[in-house]
């Protein structure tokens, strides 16, 4: 339960930072964490996958999330075009 809570979390703060190094702006507390979770899955990916990269603990996770979730806005602002 701790774990589901801590990635609840994680992605929240994620998406949230996500939003801001890519357009300036949080985009709410729903869409920051679907930004977040969805984030981290690319992330992982990419670093994990692709990379080769990994990582334990909550920075990790939260590196990971991060940049995944500046990639999936990016890719979403490409479509968006």
């Amino acid at each position: 339960m701790d774990g589901i809570i801590i990635s609840i979390i994680i992605g929240c703060v994620a998406g949230f930072l996500g939003s801001k190094l890519f357009s300036g702006s949080g985009k709410g507390l729903l869409m920051n964490l679907i930004i977040g979770i969805v984030g981290g899955f690319v992330g992982n990916f990419v670093f994990g996958f692709l990379l080769g990269i990994g990582g334990g603990g909550i920075l990790w996770s939260l590196i990971s999330a991060t940049v995944g979730a500046v990639l999936l806005l990016w890719l979403i602002s490409l479509i968006r075009k």
